[in-house]
């Protein structure tokens, strides 16, 4: 069921220039007839700043004040009061909004501080808070101001949040209804694969920039490996390889000459003998240097253990002695601490008790009775020795754990002592251990002999060297030769080499060649995929133009004469989220008349009213321009611009008129 609320009578006092006026509305339709400046916007003012503390305008800083000649009337009181009719029970709001003098000690006049409004429900002043909350339990402000004025949606919102409430009057359309409504869309489901539409139009756009640099590279690329293509005229690789094998068989036959005349049959024997030789003093080194090298690094071994395990007890003993240094510390810290809790309790345990009787009565000064200074005195007394026992008791327990963890300490250090004395004797053992193996490896490096020093050992090396000087001279008598075939393979290597270089040229074709198909078929592949891309552009622009269109229907149909344009198509393709009101094709914010804006206004309104269920008095501002008002069930205020009424006229359509004036000028 609707809620409903009717103004059935307006009274202002000294609000906004308006001396005094009452608008008698009767729960009814009128209609306001005045000049401009006679104060009909005021009604609306007055109307909206008793529930909300805002002008029809939505501005909360305006002149509420009576001026004169330009200048503040002061010590105004300045009062609306609004009588209503909610759901069969009437209610009286009233606001009284008042200046705050104060007279300082010491000045004869008093100064203005401020501003201080009351607030009265049915006539008893309640807070601010009640207050606002009853008028927030009846309908919230955003509501409200959109129920009351036909240019409040269309004038006052921004067109986002003239989007989220159509959206929730008429509801969204989800993107399953979309497709379903289209088959061309019967595929999209399958290409966003989870995605929304707005990041596959993202994702598709960012690809298709990619492929199109992509694209713009190929082109460059294949002209790049085609410049770079080897002469292939005159030249015939079949015959080239045929010669490169030729020229590789005569110079392993010329390196076979040169090895049969350096490994004759002398040189080779005597090669051998030298083998043997190196053999021989292999084993005579191993034997020399075995049993004595092996004790010297055992030796070696365990002067490395004895240094490390010095190092391990060294820094045992540095932590002791900085655990000594922290305990001391602490000791020192605790013993200075104790001095100033003695000091402490001897100052609390000489503390005396003393009391001023107070004997007579703070409030009538008459005498106290003795039983109640007795009573008074004995409460004090017994209140200062509790509190000095606390105290004193308090400093002994802190003493008494100070002295606890001294003694810890003292007795942690005694530990750390005992640990040091046995650190220091397993150094001294260390050391001495050490210094014994030092001796036992000078001695072991003294019985080791230099390998020279063998007789069999030097006898070896001279045999190895009258054989290699055998092998010198028999190679020396036959170098010449073997230069002259040197001549033979560098010219024949030199030969083959530019073979090589001609057939090479064909691979390098071949690789090219390779290449620029690699690139064509990339070029193809990019174009190939390009195309998808732009047909499923294609389709999210479709799906995006079906929901408008399926949009704006399910919105305007809510609508008798409103229309919404809710998108518009941008010079790039996009489109841009809007919402025009239009009527007639005409758009509300260019080119439409006052009475069609009104009309449209109240339209709007109609709909919004059965959306949440409320409806409440419509302020009709310059409703002079319409002929006709559109239907609706709401009560209306017409405010009409009558030159000749130079005073506020009020009628009931279809009943009587009557004459309401106002003295004071309208500001």
């Amino acid at each position: 069921m609707k809620k409903q609320i009717k103004l059935l009578e307006l009274k202002l006092r000294n609000f906004k220039g308006v001396e005094e006026f009452t608008l008698d509305a009767r729960g009814e339709n009128v209609k306001v007839f005045g000049d401009n400046a006679t104060g009909k916007t005021t009604l609306f003012d007055s109307f909206i700043w008793l529930l909300f503390d805002k002008d029809s305008q939505n501005k909360q800083e305006f002149g509420i004040k009576t001026l004169k000649d330009g200048k503040v009337l002061h010590n105004l009181e300045h009062e609306v009061e609004g009588v209503f009719l909610l759901d069969g029970n009437q209610l009286s709001l009233r606001k009284v909004y008042t200046e705050k003098w104060t007279q300082k000690r010491g000045s004869a006049t008093a100064e203005f501080t401020g501003h201080t409004t009351n607030y009265f429900i049915n006539g008893v002043p309640e807070k601010k808070k009640d207050y606002m909350d009853l008028v927030d339990s009846i309908v919230q402000e955003d509501i409200f101001k959109l129920l009351t004025s036909p240019s409040y949606f269309n004038e006052q919102l921004k067109k986002e949040e003239r989007r989220k409430i159509l959206m929730e009057v008429c509801g969204d359309i989800s993107d399953e209804d979309v497709i379903d409504s289209d088959s061309a869309l019967s595929k999209l489901p399958t290409i966003l694969n989870g995605l929304t539409i707005e990041k596959l139009k993202k994702a598709i756009t960012a690809r298709r920039a990619e492929i199109n640099k992509e694209l713009d590279k190929i082109p460059v690329r294949i002209s790049e490996v085609k410049r770079g293509l080897p002469q292939l005229e005159g030249l015939n690789k079949f015959s080239l390889e045929q010669e490169i094998t030729q020229l590789n068989a005569d110079i392993d036959e010329k390196m076979t000459q040169i090895s049969s005349i350096r490994n004759g049959k002398a040189i080779s024997d005597k090669q051998k003998a030298i083998q043997e030789i190196e053999m021989e003093l292999i084993q005579i080194r191993r034997d020399h240097d075995s049993e004595s090298k092996d004790q010297l690094y055992q030796i070696k071994a365990r002067i490395q253990e004895e240094q490390s395990n010095i190092s391990i007890l060294n820094s045992k003993l540095d932590n002791v002695k900085n655990q000594k240094r922290y305990n001391d510390q602490s000791i020192k810290s605790i013993e200075d601490n104790l001095v100033v809790l003695r000091t402490e309790w001897h100052e609390v345990n000489n503390q005396e008790f003393s009391h001023n009787d107070q004997c007579e009565c703070p409030t009538c000064g008459q005498s106290l009775p003795e039983e109640q200074v007795t009573s008074a005195r004995e409460k004090a007394l017994s209140q200062f020795n509790l509190n000095k026992s606390n105290k004193l008791d308090e400093i002994n327990k802190k003493g008494k754990e100070g002295a606890e963890r001294k003694q810890e300490f003292i007795q942690n250090n005694e530990n750390l002592a005992k640990e040091y004395e046995k650190l220091n004797g397993q150094i001294q053992e260390k050391q001495e251990s050490l210094v014994k193996l030092q001796g036992q490896l000078q001695q072991q490096e003294s019985l080791v002999t230099d390998i020279l020093d063998n007789p069999t050992y030097v006898s070896k090396l001279q045999e190895k060297q009258s054989i290699e000087n055998e092998i010198k001279n028999l190679r020396d008598m036959s170098e010449s030769a073997v230069q002259d075939i040197q001549s033979e393979i560098v010219g024949l290597r030199s030969k083959r080499d530019q073979f090589q270089a001609d057939h090479s040229k064909f691979a390098l074709a071949d690789q090219s060649e390779k290449r620029i198909a690699e690139l064509e078929e990339q070029e193809k592949d990019l174009a190939a995929e390009y195309e998808k891309l732009e047909h499923q552009l294609y389709l999210t622009e479709q799906f995006v133009r079906t929901k408008v269109k399926l949009l704006e229907e399910k919105i305007n149909s809510q609508f008798k004469y409103a229309r919404f344009n809710l998108f518009k198509q941008n010079i790039n393709g996009g489109l841009e989220e809007i919402c025009d009101t239009t009527y007639n094709g005409v758009p509300y914010a260019s080119g439409l008349n006052n009475a069609a804006k009104i009309n449209v206004g109240l339209d709007i309104i109609n709909t919004l009213s059965e959306h949440y269920g409320f409806s409440a008095p419509i302020f009709i501002d310059n409703s002079e321009a319409v002929t006709k008002l559109i239907d609706t069930t709401a009560q209306t205020v017409s405010l009409v611009v009558s030159e000749p009424d130079k005073q506020l006229r009020v009628e009931y359509p279809g009943r009587y008129a009557e004459l309401l004036t106002v003295d004071n000028e309208v500001v």
